[in-house]
């Protein structure tokens, strides 16, 4: 039988969808070193306020740390907050670079999850909120948990 693997979510931007307008996702590996992985095996990883920047036909994570383990080796200097390259395919590239230079829009990363054994990275092109739309969203999010609430309310009485 073959050992059971962690399938799970790294590490969560709750504030990106908070502050932004998600309007396309992607699918992008990192490039990670050897005590980065086993650090994010800990739990260690973060990618609050962490966003995507495009330099020379290239995307690379900026903003996101990974605190290393204490058991970590001393010949390697490790730096949890260092720029992390970002690997999509050709098309994708294009299509994110385009949109952020073009349209105004930025690109933020969602979450960090494992699949399989490789380190994944949900990013995202998205539009920035403007205070009265998080009001507007807030309003709508209790509107239907009230309604749920009074559903449920009804079914068991």
């Amino acid at each position: 039988m073959a050992k059971e693997e962690n399938q799970g979510t790294i590490a969560l931007n709750r504030k990106a969808r908070h502050d932004y307008f998600v309007q396309e996702t992607f699918e992008a590996a990192i490039k990670l070193e050897g005590w980065e992985v086993k650090s994010l095996r800990a739990g260690k990883g973060q990618i609050a306020e962490s966003y995507v920047v495009f330099k020379n036909g290239e995307a690379f994570l900026f903003g996101s740390q990974i605190q290393p383990l204490l058991s970590a080796s001393t010949h390697v200097v490790a730096d949890p907050t260092r720029t992390r390259k970002l690997l999509l395919n050709r098309r994708e590239l294009e299509k994110l670079s385009a949109a952020v230079e073009q349209k105004g829009l930025t690109c933020v990363a969602l979450s960090l999850y494992w699949k399989r054994h490789l380190v994944k990275c949900s990013i995202a092109l998205a539009k920035g909120k403007q205070n009265h739309d998080k009001r507007d969203t807030q309003k709508g999010r209790d509107a239907d948990r009230e309604m749920q609430m009074a559903s449920k309310a009804k079914r068991y009485t």
